[in-house]
C-alpha cells in the first residue's frame, strides 16, 4: 500500500487520534499542491506547524507522523506516586461514614480534582461505585449434581430430549399511575416510578436446550398441583418415545410426594436437581432474564390476563425464530473457578 493510501485510510478510520489525522491531511493537501498558509486554515493550525509535519515527513516518512518526539507532549499533571496513592487508599481504605469512595470524596481526601481521580480509576480498572453479587453453594452434593448437569449440556444422551424447566414467580401486573413521554432525539423514553398493583402470575417454562425454543405456561399459583399440570402439558407436546431429562432447582415443589408419584407412572421422564444456590446452572433462568428485560420491567399492565397474555405473545416471537444458549465451560473449569474465589473469600475474612 502507498503512503497516500496509507494516510488517507487514516484519516478516514474513526479509531485515529486526532493529532495523528491533522499530521496526515497536512501531508494529503500539500501533496496535492494547496500552499502553506492554505494548508493551515483548512486543517486550523498554524503555518510553522504545517512546515514542521511537512520536515518530519520529509525525513522519516509516515513513521514520523505517529509518534511524539522524546521531551515533547504534554507533561503528566499527577506523579506517579500520587497515582499509586489513589489506588492504594481506593483498594485498601475506606472514608469515614461511607462504604466506598466516590472520586470526589478522593479529590478531596489527597488534594486533586475529581476528573484526575477518574482518570486514573479508568487507566487502572477501579469502580468503587458498583459491587456485584455472589453466593457459594454448600450442597455436599455439589460435585455430583454440577457433574450431572454439565454432563447433560456438553454430552445430552441419544434419542432423548433435555429440558431446563423453572418456574418465575410472583410476576407482578404493574400499570403505571401516568402514561410516558416516548423515545425523541435527545431524551430517553419515561415512565412513572409509581405504580397501581392488579395481582401476580407464576410462570413454567421449559427450555428445549437443543433448538431454544420454549414451552410456556402461566398459573395463578405455585404449587405442586400447578406443576404436575404443566408435566403433563410436557408430556403431550413430545414424541411418546422420546425420553425427558428435565434439569430443576430444589424447591419443594418439585419433590413433593404426589408429583414423585406421578414421575414413577411416567417412567420417560428423568428430573436432574441443580446443586442449592446455583440457579445459574438452570439455563432457563437466561431466557427469564429477556423476558424481564424485553417484555416485563418497562411493561404497563392494567389486568393480570393482560400480563399473561404478553408472556404468552413473548413466547410465540420467540419461538418464531429460537437459538439455542450455547453452554461452554466444563466442569473442571468451573471447579477451578470456584477454588480461586474460596481461596480469596478465606484469605480476606
Amino acid at each position: 500500500m502507498s503512503d497516500r493510501s496509507v494516510l488517507a485510510t487514516w484519516v478516514a478510520a474513526h479509531s485515529t487520534p486526532q493529532s495523528v489525522v491533522r499530521r496526515a491531511r497536512i501531508v494529503l493537501l500539500s501533496a496535492d499542491g494547496l500552499g502553506n498558509g492554505g494548508v493551515a486554515r483548512d486543517v486550523g493550525v498554524s503555518r510553522p506547524t504545517v512546515l514542521l509535519w511537512q520536515k518530519r515527513f520529509d525525513e522519516e516518512g509516515i513513521d514520523g507522523l505517529t509518534h511524539v518526539a522524546k521531551g515533547r507532549g504534554r507533561r503528566p499533571s499527577v506523579s506517579a506516586r500520587m497515582s499509586k496513592e489513589i489506588v492504594d487508599r481506593t483498594l485498601h481504605s475506606k472514608p469515614r461514614a461511607a462504604t466506598h469512595w466516590s472520586c470526589r470524596t478522593m479529590a478531596r481526601h489527597v488534594g486533586v480534582s475529581h476528573s484526575t481521580v477518574q482518570r486514573i480509576w479508568d487507566m487502572n480498572g477501579l469502580q468503587p461505585h458498583r459491587i456485584e453479587t455472589f453466593k457459594l453453594s454448600r450442597d455436599k452434593r455439589f460435585v455430583e449434581k454440577l457433574t450431572d448437569v454439565v454432563g447433560l449440556y456438553l454430552d445430552p444422551p441419544d434419542r432423548a430430549v433435555v429440558l431446563c424447566v423453572d418456574e418465575k414467580s410472583q410476576i407482578q401486573a404493574l400499570d403505571r399511575t401516568q402514561p410516558g413521554l416516548p423515545l425523541k432525539k435527545g431524551r430517553c423514553g419515561t415512565m412513572t416510578h409509581d405504580y397501581r398493583r392488579h395481582g401476580t402470575a407464576t410462570l413454567f417454562a421449559a427450555l428445549n436446550t437443543l433448538d431454544g425454543r420454549i414451552i410456556g405456561k402461566c398459573e395463578a399459583r405455585h404449587r405442586h398441583q400447578e406443576f404436575l399440570g404443566f408435566l403433563r402439558t410436557l408430556d403431550r407436546e413430545f414424541p411418546k418415545r422420546k425420553a425427558l431429562h428435565l434439569i430443576v432447582d430444589n424447591y419443594g415443589t418439585h419433590k413433593h410426594p404426589k408429583v414423585r408419584a406421578w414421575l414413577e407412572r411416567h417412567p420417560r421422564f428423568h428430573l436432574h436437581f441443580t446443586p442449592t444456590s446455583s440457579s445459574w446452572l438452570n439455563l432457563v433462568e437466561r431466557w427469564f432474564r429477556e423476558l424481564t428485560l424485553r417484555r416485563i420491567r418497562r411493561g404497563s399492565f392494567v389486568s393480570v390476563k393482560e400480563l399473561t397474555d404478553a408472556i404468552h405473545d413473548y413466547i410465540d416471537v420467540h419461538n418464531e425464530n429460537a437459538k439455542p444458549f450455547l453452554w461452554t465451560a466444563t466442569v473442571t473449569s468451573i471447579l477451578d473457578k470456584l477454588k480461586r474465589c474460596k481461596v480469596i473469600s478465606e484469605t480476606l475474612h
